[in-house]
């Protein structure tokens, strides 16, 4: 969390977010106004955060990482588009620390070069899209950075990513798995390319791929920008 975003979460009146997020940050909730809803109720949430913000209350709707990476900002912006400008409630992104440049940094330096960053959630996104998503950055020797890898329904999208890739890259790219990125349970481990899905690899993990440069060295994972050493 950047200091701005915790000075938005104490400035505001209603705080507004899914359940789990909300838990996390119960030290800050403290004499506020809550509204959380679960998981497929995104619209409904940021849909009562902008009614709120329309009597003239001080709201704020949280997402974990960035709100502008696979967060609520878009879906916000969206919605108090559809009133007339006149009524508008303003609206202010501020930007957090995204769950990708956290596990960079944990992994090493990563992403130093061009890098693609693809969900692996179905939800919203055809599989068919996704996938051919994967074939185009792994062809292009993108590092790639896979969010929502691995979840209790979706378990064979994330071999389907592994396959792909090994017909364009090494077998001993190194890949990198955080969990928790930035979290109290925080924990990485370095693989490869032929075999990081035999490790875990949940909903919470985020999972970066190595381009044809990418090395290890003293146990951390780094893609040369191309500098002259």
């Amino acid at each position: 969390m950047t200091p701005r975003a915790r000075q938005a979460i104490e400035s505001a009146e209603i705080i507004v977010g899914y359940d789990t997020y909300l838990d996390l940050i119960q030290d800050l909730l403290a004499g506020k106004v809550t509204i959380g809803t679960g998981m497929m109720q995104e619209v409904d949430r940021c849909q009562a955060a902008v009614e709120q913000a329309m009597t003239g209350k001080q709201v704020a709707v949280i997402s974990s990482g960035d709100p502008g990476v696979y967060g609520m900002a878009g879906l916000v912006l969206e919605l108090v588009g559809k009133y007339p400008a006149a009524v508008q409630p303003e609206v202010c992104v501020i930007p957090g620390i995204s769950a990708v440049g956290a596990a960079a940094s944990i992994l090493g330096a990563p992403l130093m070069h061009d890098f693609a960053v693809i969900s692996l959630s179905d939800l919203l996104t055809p599989w068919e899209v996704i996938e051919k998503r994967v074939e185009m950055a792994a062809a292009g020797d993108f590092v790639i950075a896979i969010y929502n890898p691995k979840s209790t329904r979706r378990t064979s999208q994330i071999e389907t990513v592994r396959e792909i890739t090994l017909r364009h890259r090494s077998s001993d790219t190194p890949v990198g798995i955080v969990h928790h990125a930035t979290r109290s349970k925080e924990n990485m481990t370095l693989s490869t390319l032929d075999r990081f899905t035999k490790e875990h690899i949940d909903m919470f993990s985020l999972v970066i791929i190595g381009n044809s440069q990418t090395y290890i060295a003293d146990g951390k994972m780094v893609t040369p920008r191309g500098y002259r050493l």
